[in-house]
């Protein structure tokens, strides 16, 4: 993933574009605002858990790469930018404002933020706060930053959506349908027709009770959130 071709001069020319009301036309790699925010959001998240090594930077040059001539300002500015987390929220609610009608630009930066955070082996405590607090100033859902937190971290082997084989994010009807395929497939009723033994059938009950719960804990989550319907 590479997000910008030309930040030449961003450290020391403080351009704070951020308050243009439409998403801007070309790539984000071109948008100074974009740059500088991405750039305080990756610095930032590794000071998170109180301490920012060089692997981190290293992994942040990975995912968000800049042109060689302008590696340098890069550099100075990420720099600057680590030495605390304070601020991290008002980049974060800029980069919201400015890209609101591009929300899978700001997926692919919490995607990004999350291989910097996973880049030396564990996300701490601090740094998932962090993560999830941008991804709530995104405006994205729970179970959006769920998906996206599962991609690089693998999901709760009990997590519903697991059982179920759906996205976090999934429409309703992709779940409905989900459930009721696995409901099928997995009923006692197919394990007596093909003859097989009582404890057959009773894994089968078990299983089909899991995918049962399973949407049940889902639509129950969706409601709290008052998203049943709205996918």
């Amino acid at each position: 993933m590479s997000f910008w071709r030309n930040i030449a001069g961003l450290a020391v020319r403080n351009l704070d574009e951020a308050e243009c009301a439409e998403c801007p036309a070309g790539l984000p790699g071109q948008d100074p605002a974009f740059s500088t925010a991405v750039t305080a959001l990756g610095a930032k998240l590794a000071k998170a858990d109180g301490r920012a090594d060089a692997g981190e930077y290293l992994a942040f040059s990975e995912i968000f790469q800049a042109e060689p001539e302008s590696e340098g300002n890069v550099r100075r500015l990420y720099q600057l930018a680590r030495q605390t987390t304070r601020g991290f929220e008002s980049y974060a609610r800029r980069l919201a404002k400015r890209y609101r009608g591009c929300p899978q630009i700001l997926e692919d930066v919490l995607d990004g933020l999350f291989f910097v955070a996973t880049s030396d082996g564990a996300v701490t405590a601090e740094e998932m706060t962090y993560l999830q607090r941008v991804s709530e100033l995104f405006g994205q859902s729970e179970l959006t930053f769920r998906r996206i937190r599962a991609t690089h971290l693998g999901a709760d082997a009990n997590d519903p959506y697991v059982i179920l084989g759906v996205p976090h994010d999934a429409p309703d009807a992709e779940l409905r349908a989900a459930w009721k395929a696995q409901l099928s497939e997995a009923h006692p009723d197919r394990a007596r027709a093909r003859g097989l033994p009582d404890e057959f059938i009773q894994v089968a009950e078990a299983k089909a009770a899991a995918i049962n719960a399973a949407f049940d804990a889902a639509m129950r989550e969706r409601r709290a959130q008052g998203l049943v319907g709205a996918a």
